[in-house]
């Protein structure tokens, strides 16, 4: 039996911005860190995490407690919880951090082949980015928290191994992450001016867990205290029907080594469908059954805002709840931020015969809208919502009219409409959190319009061209007409 090392309380292993890695302990320490780092599936992984490590310190009973502790109140039981329990947190060792010895006796599989970002098998390489390295042992503890829920479903689980006896879940294929779903879940964090802040606005209390039965354990056990022992345990039983168990999931149980890993499928959860959702994820439970939003490589987050805050509003045709950002959004009083940023991220994947992967189609998504907190109230959200209605009608017309002089040029136009389309939707993000501001008042939002027009025409410049006679009569014929959209 090895003997511990790394310990997560002590050694740097969290990616931060502006100051490196850091230990779960500085995380506490330190009031001025900004955010995480890293890319969007372990910022997803550790923001979790992280709020699991402060709802095992600190679970306050009601609103009451949580505004009188405030954020230092927060930071300090956590640092008093990582030094009680910091033997729980050694990386290797007899007892090592989310993971189960037990699972010793599985296949040993390359820590590249269960990264989405490098290419195994016969993927082509295309960036040096795809490639294996060697990882060190920071790597190795963000690589584990990240596998907790957010593994590709696939053959690469050693499925052979199973520990609860007689245990009948299991096939040669394992299940996706519980955090990650069929095409690539689209998680939503609300953030604060630092790292305490934003995870201060998260946490949950005991009367709001007892109103949700969709969690019927609560809160749960603690899955580094209490790790389950087979697929079928108490605790595993616990974990799927408990707050611990939706932030950190263990869908895989894992064992590191120096050349690779033991690894194969851990508890398996029940679909969104069933009425499994994270307070990361965004459900809309309104129609016969629930539907959250995907991870859309080509659609970036930002043009989901209005469905992200569709709970602001009062349409009854679609609302979409994330549990974690609304709640954020309730204490925005007792919080005096004087912005509040939403973060959305996530990666779409593929998946044939139960093989998930990344296509060339797929990719990272992550996305942060600074929003005015005093905004978010009266009719903001309501005019946000007509010009993002808007902007979706300009970025179709814009596509139409260029698909229409192409194809009178007789020449291939779905390819080049659709890119002028993505070129407008490029433009306009930048021009985005002025939007958000003029939204403030009806005549702002509309005087914003003549800025997307302008956007809108050097797209449709950039794809028809006008050069020749015959060009600059397809593109006078069909060029767009914006009097609709500034009417």
């Amino acid at each position: 039996m090895s003997e511990p090392r790394f310990n997560l309380v002590d050694e740097p292993w969290i990616p931060v911005v502006g100051a490196g890695r850091v230990s779960l302990g500085e995380v506490f320490r330190n009031p001025d860190l900004a955010g995480l780092g890293g890319n969007p599936l372990q910022k997803i992984a550790l923001t979790k995490l992280l709020l699991a490590v402060v709802q095992a310190a600190w679970t306050p009973a009601d609103e009451d407690e949580w505004k009188a502790a405030g954020r230092d109140g927060m930071a300090t039981r956590t640092q008093e919880y990582l030094k009680a329990y910091r033997d729980d947190f050694w990386l290797y060792g007899p007892k090592p951090f989310l993971q189960i010895p037990a699972v010793a006796a599985g296949k040993l599989t390359p820590y590249g082949a269960v990264d989405p970002r490098v290419a195994t098998g016969n993927t082509t390489v295309h960036t040096q980015g795809q490639t294996e390295r060697s990882l060190d042992d920071a790597d190795r503890a963000v690589l584990v928290v990240q596998l907790m829920g957010l593994g590709l479903g696939g053959k690469k689980t050693d499925n052979s191994v199973v520990l609860t006896p007689g245990y009948q879940g299991k096939t040669p294929t394992g299940k996706t992450g519980a955090s990650l779903g069929f095409m690539g879940f689209l998680h939503t964090f609300p953030l604060g001016p630092t790292l305490q802040d934003s995870l201060y606005a998260q946490v949950v209390t005991r009367e709001t867990l007892a109103g949700r039965a969709d969690l019927p354990q609560g809160l749960g056990p603690v899955p580094w205290e209490t790790p389950p022992s087979g697929e079928d345990c108490s605790v595993a039983r616990a974990l799927k029907e408990s707050l611990m168990g939706s932030l950190v999931p263990f869908s895989r149980f894992v064992l590191l080594e120096d050349d690779g890993l033991r690894y194969t499928e851990g508890l398996a959860y029940k679909g969104y469908k069933e009425g499994r959702i994270e307070p990361s994820m965004s459900v809309d439970r309104l129609g016969k059954e629930p539907k959250v939003i995907w991870v859309d490589a080509e659609k970036r987050p930002w043009r989901q805002l209005t469905a992200l805050l569709s709970f602001l509003g009062d349409n009854s045709k679609a609302r979409f709840e994330c549990a974690g950002l609304k709640m954020a959004i309730k204490r925005l009083g007792d919080l005096h931020w004087t912005n509040m940023s939403v973060w959305s991220g996530g990666l779409s994947v593929s998946s044939n015969s139960g093989e998930q992967f990344v296509s060339g189609a797929d990719d990272f998504v992550d996305s942060e809208v600074q929003i005015e907190s005093s905004s978010m109230r009266g009719d903001w959200y309501a005019r946000l919502s007509v010009e993002m209605a808007a902007l979706e009608e300009l970025a179709d017309h814009v596509k139409k009219c260029t698909w229409q002089v192409h194809k009178a040029m007789k020449a291939e136009p779905d390819k080049v409409a659709a890119q002028a389309s993505n070129l407008f939707w490029h433009l306009a993000e930048g021009q985005f959190p002025a939007l958000l501001v003029a939204c403030k008042s009806q005549e702002a939002a509309r005087n914003q319009r003549k800025d997307y027009v302008r956007l809108a025409h050097q797209a449709y410049n950039a794809f028809c061209p006008h050069d020749t006679a015959r060009q600059i009569e397809a593109w006078a014929a069909h060029r767009p007409n914006y009097a609709k959209y500034l009417g």
